[in-house]
């Protein structure tokens, strides 16, 4: 149901950098660049994240309170690989990797422009 999600940023060389370097493992890379927009993922026919400087260029790019990014990180052990990824790239830590209940490991961080990033695996 989700084709992508677009996520603001204030440096798209710098957000383009971090996606694609920490999603790689994942087998995602920049598909398309428009300038003011990316787009980072396996397949334009696959869900992806885009990166993307504010349509109103006299306000900042700032991460919404309240939404985050969840991506599966398919096992734990990638769980911690794109977590501490995350965070050799810059981002800032939000909550370690860990169980957060019986079904759920996850990790969390605020990517270079400050958005909530989760990794995680179900079951």
């Amino acid at each position: 149901m989700i084709g992508y999600i677009t996520i603001g940023t204030s440096d798209m060389e710098k957000a383009k950098t971090f996606y694609s370097t920490l999603l790689e493992s994942l087998g995602a890379k920049v598909l398309f660049d428009g300038g003011r927009i990316a787009f980072i993922g396996k397949s334009m026919a696959e869900p992806c994240i885009a990166v993307c400087t504010p349509y109103d260029e006299t306000k900042p790019a700032v991460g919404g309170n309240g939404n985050m990014v969840a991506i599966d990180a398919g096992s734990r052990e990638n769980v911690d690989t794109l977590y501490n990824k995350a965070i050799e790239l810059g981002a800032t830590d939000d909550g370690p990797a860990g169980e957060r209940m019986p079904t759920f490991y996850g990790g969390y961080v605020r990517d270079t422009d400050g958005n909530k990033i989760c990794f995680y695996k179900m079951g």
